[in-house]
Formats: C-alpha cells, structure tokens, sequence
C-alpha cells in the first residue's frame, strides 16, 4: 500500500486542523458514502461470477494425481475428503501497516475482505488510523479482471484512484489473490486455469489465469505440510513515485480448521529488498464465513 502514500500527509495535516466536531462530521459522512461505495463494487464482484460447475467435492485420489509431492501433501492435509469448493469467502480483520517508504511508520487497520472464486476476484475494505480519528479507507479490489487501488481521507478526499486491467495494477491484485488462496484452499485444486509445477520437497510453483492475465509464484511448505511461505519474483513496489518490480514474499501461521478445511488466521506480507526483508503487512483474522458450491 505504499504506492499511494507520498503526498498523502499534507492533505491529512490540514484536514486535522478543522477541529475535533468538524472530524467527526467528516468521518460519519464519509463512513456512509464509503459503505455504499463497498457495496457497489460487492455487487460490481457477484455480477462477474460464472455460473459455478457441478459441485464436485474433494477427492483425494481424483483430485491429487500427478500433483507434486508436497501439494499433495499439503491438499491431503488442509481438505477433508468430500469437502465442497468454495465459492465465496467474507472475512473479518485487524492488524497494522508500515505506510513509511523509508521509515517504519506502523499504523493500525481494521479490515473486511470478501472473496470470489468461480471467477478470480475481492474487495478489500480498510480503514487505517493515520492520525487519531483521522481514518484513511481503502479500497484495494481485483473485479472482473479490473485492479483497484483507492484510498482516501475519512472515504471522501481521494489520494489516488488507480484502476487497470491486464497490465502491472491487475497482475499484483491477482497476485494478491493467489496468495491469499491458503483461506480458501480448494482454489489450488489443479483446474483449466490452476497448474502446479514441482520445485523441490518443499516447494511448488503454482500459475493461475484470468482471461489474459496470468500469475505465478512458488509456495513452501513446513513440516506440518501447511503452506507456510510465499514469493512472486516481481511485483510493482512504488519508490519515489516509480513503480519498481520488487520481490514479493509472506508467511502464514496459526492455522485452525474452519468448516472442515484447515485455514491460517494471521499473516505477514513483505517486500525482499538488497538489505533485507521489509515487512509492511501483519494482520489477523477475526471472522471467516464461507459458501459453497452445491
């Protein structure tokens, strides 16, 4: 999320000035305006869905066939046999993010996230506390193959409204999703549009499509067989108002079995930069509610 920040702060010290009561007018008005923005692109989500295929329920002799060996693993591990796809994912939560491009500036968020899966894609809806009372909402989305990245002061002032498709924005937004699949593991059940290729023991790389757009990135696997770690090679990261391709990498823990399907309920996303790992992402997840595929 550091590509929106620069010249962000100035709007935010001034709009602090306005006073406390005219704050709070100003967050009320925005949080509504922004919740019926939400609500839009989760109908914009819903209308892009594909009539989902027959609901064919895990099976591991079926399913894992030819997959590499700590795929396999790892599916035999996170499903139970006869689990059903998932089709939607709504989930809750906290956590904080560095805004700093240079220096740490950790600032807390609370967060909804709403997943589609017969077609790739997600809303997430943030609000980060910048400056006491003073929240910064967020859109960052993946619809109907179209990457949004939209923040703005209380929901109303904008500080960019990117939008993309097919090009870097809704490669990374997709990205973001494949990433995210250990939340709704039947999605790397291998499919006309989800191939896995073997690495190692411990590793996989794993490709998923969307239309023209196209993702990959390898997953490692601990010994417990839970993904454990993420990395893409290359992801758009905004330095001085340039995007850099940088690479791209995040950890999942704590899993918990949730409807049947073992799921992580926290996380850590980060950038791999010539000195070192820099996280910007460390979030838990408060609420998790799934649909299925009949």
């Amino acid at each position: 999320m550091d590509r929106w920040l620069v010249g962000g702060l100035g709007v935010l010290a001034v709009l602090v000035a306005v006073g406390v009561a005219a704050v709070a007018g100003l967050s009320r008005i925005g949080a509504t305006r922004w919740a019926e923005a939400t609500a839009a692109l989760h109908q914009q989500l819903d209308a892009a869905q594909a009539a989902p295929a027959a609901g064919r329920q895990f099976n591991a002799a079926r399913d894992l066939d030819g997959l590499p060996p700590p795929v396999q693993r790892y599916l035999r591990a996170a499903l139970t046999e006869g689990q059903r796809r998932v089709r939607s994912v709504d989930m809750a939560q906290v956590g904080t993010m560095d805004l700093g491009e240079r220096t740490p500036r950790w600032k807390p968020f609370r967060a909804t996230e709403r997943f589609a899966i017969d077609r790739p894609g997600f809303v997430w809806d943030a609000a980060i506390a910048v400056f006491p009372g003073v929240p910064v909402r967020v859109h960052d989305a993946y619809v109907a193959g179209e990457g949004r990245l939209h923040p703005a002061v209380f929901g109303l002032f904008t500080l960019t409204d990117q939008r993309d498709t097919g090009g870097e924005l809704a490669q990374g937004e997709l990205l973001r999703f494949l990433a995210e699949a250990p939340w709704y593991p039947t999605l790397l059940l291998p499919g006309p549009n989800l191939r896995w290729e073997p690495v190692d023991d411990r590793a996989a790389r794993v490709t998923l499509r969307d239309g023209a757009t196209v993702v990959t990135m390898t997953f490692r696997f601990g010994d417990d067989a839970m993904v454990d770690s993420m990395r893409a090679e290359a992801r758009g990261r905004m330095v001085d108002g340039h995007s850099v391709p940088t690479v791209w990498e995040g950890r999942w823990s704590d899993y918990a079995v949730r409807d049947g399907m073992r799921v992580p309920l926290a996380g850590e996303v980060a950038w791999r930069l010539p000195e070192g790992l820099k996280p910007y992402w460390r979030g838990r997840v408060t609420r998790l509610t799934y649909t299925f595929v009949d």
